[in-house]
C-alpha cells in the first residue's frame, strides 16, 4: 500500500517510474490512477491511498483496501481480478459485492483473438473449421490462469465444442511470443500487448472480444462481425471504495473521475494504450460487476477450471 499526495504530483512521479521500469502489463492500470489523479478533488490537499493489487491475483491489495477506513482516501483501482477471484478461488478473502463501492467503470480493454501471420486461416469461421477438421492438433497461448484472456479462450472453446488445447504462460508477454514465433500458432491475449505485434505483421488479428472495434486495432473486426455472438470479455480498470464509503464522497470522486476521462489528451493516452474510456455511473457498474461475476463463474465451472486452494 502505498500513499501519494495528488496536490505534490506524487502519483505522476508514480506514473513516470512505472513507465521506465515497466515489467508487467498490469502495471499500466497505475497510469489511469496517475492520470485521474491530476483532476481528483486534489486542490483540497488531501492524502489519496492508492492501492495496486499486485501478488495472489490481486486478493492481498483488495484486502487491504476492504478493511480500510471508509472515508474515501482509500482507493482501490481493480482490474479483472476482481470479477474472477470470487469463482477461480476456493476461499476468496472478498466479497465482491459486499465489501466494495463501486465508483465507476474508468474505462477497458477488449481481449483479441489472435494467429500466427503463417497460419492458414484468414478468419474466425475459418479457424473454428480448421480447428473441428482436425481435433486435438491446434493448442492456443494464454497469459494465466484466470486471466480474461484465458476465460474467452474457454468460452470460444465452449461455444462450438472445440479440441483445443490449452497452453497457459506466465504473462502475456511470453504468450505473445510463443504466438509469434509460431509454437502455440493461436492466443487469446490482452489487446494493449498484442498490439504492436499486429500493426507489424508478426501475428494476424481475427476479432477483438468487444462489443465495437478498438480505435488500437480500427481493422479487426469484432467477434460478433465475425460470425461469433457472445463471446465479450475485456480487462477492466475500475475504481471502488470500502464499502460504508458515504454516498456523496462516492458521488464526488465518480464525478470528478468521469470529468477526467472525457478530457482529450486522457482519451488520447486510453487509446494508445488500447484501452476505451467509460466513466460510467456508480449503480451500473455494480451492475456490471455481478454480470461478470456470473458470467465468468459459470465459464470456470462449465470448463472445469480447478479452483485455486
Amino acid at each position: 500500500m502505498q500513499c501519494y499526495d495528488i496536490k505534490k504530483g506524487g502519483l505522476y512521479a508514480l506514473h513516470d517510474k512505472t513507465v521506465r521500469n515497466r515489467r508487467r502489463v498490469d502495471r499500466a492500470r497505475i497510469w489511469h490512477f496517475a492520470e485521474l489523479g491530476s483532476g481528483l478533488p486534489g486542490s483540497s490537499c488531501q492524502d489519496y491511498c492508492a492501492v495496486r493489487p499486485g501478488r495472489a491475483d490481486g486478493n492481498i491489495g483488495m484486502t487491504q483496501v476492504a478493511k480500510s477506513a471508509p472515508d474515501g482516501y482509500t482507493i482501490l483501482v481493480a482490474s479483472s481480478s476482481y470479477v474472477v477471484n470470487p469463482s477461480l478461488y476456493a476461499k476468496n478473502p472478498y466479497d465482491p459485492f459486499k465489501d466494495f463501492a463501486p465508483v465507476t467503470l474508468a474505462a477497458a480493454s477488449p481481449n483479441i483473438l489472435v494467429v500466427n501471420s503463417d497460419f492458414p486461416v484468414k478468419s474466425v469461421k475459418e479457424l473454428v473449421d480448421l480447428i473441428k477438421k482436425e481435433p486435438g492438433k491446434y493448442n492456443y497461448a494464454m497469459p494465466g490462469t484466470g486471466t480474461t484472456p484465458h476465460l474467452a479462450g474457454e468460452l470460444f472453446k465452449l461455444s462450438f465444442k472445440l479440441d483445443l488445447t490449452t497452453v497457459p504462460f506466465n504473462g502475456a508477454g511470453p504468450a505473445i511470443q510463443s504466438a509469434v514465433a509460431g509454437h502455440t500458432p493461436i492466443a487469446f491475449t490482452a489487446l494493449p500487448p498484442t498490439a504492436p505485434q499486429v500493426q507489424g505483421g508478426k501475428l494476424r488479428g481475427l476479432a477483438v472480444t468487444s462489443t465495437k472495434r478498438s480505435s488500437a486495432l480500427p481493422d479487426v473486426p469484432t467477434m460478433a462481425e465475425a460470425g461469433v455472438t457472445g463471446q465479450e470479455s475485456e480487462t477492466m480498470q475500475g475504481i471502488l471504495l470500502p464499502a460504508g464509503t458515504p454516498k456523496e464522497i462516492i458521488a464526488l470522486l465518480n464525478r470528478e473521475i468521469v470529468k477526467v476521462m472525457a478530457l482529450p489528451d486522457v482519451k488520447q493516452k486510453c487509446a494508445q494504450l488500447g484501452f476505451d474510456p467509460v466513466a460510467d455511473k456508480p449503480d451500473e457498474f455494480a451492475a456490471y460487476i455481478k454480470k461478470e461475476v456470473d458470467k465468468w463463474g459459470k465459464v470456470i465451472k462449465d470448463a472445469k477450471i480447478p479452483q485455486i486452494q
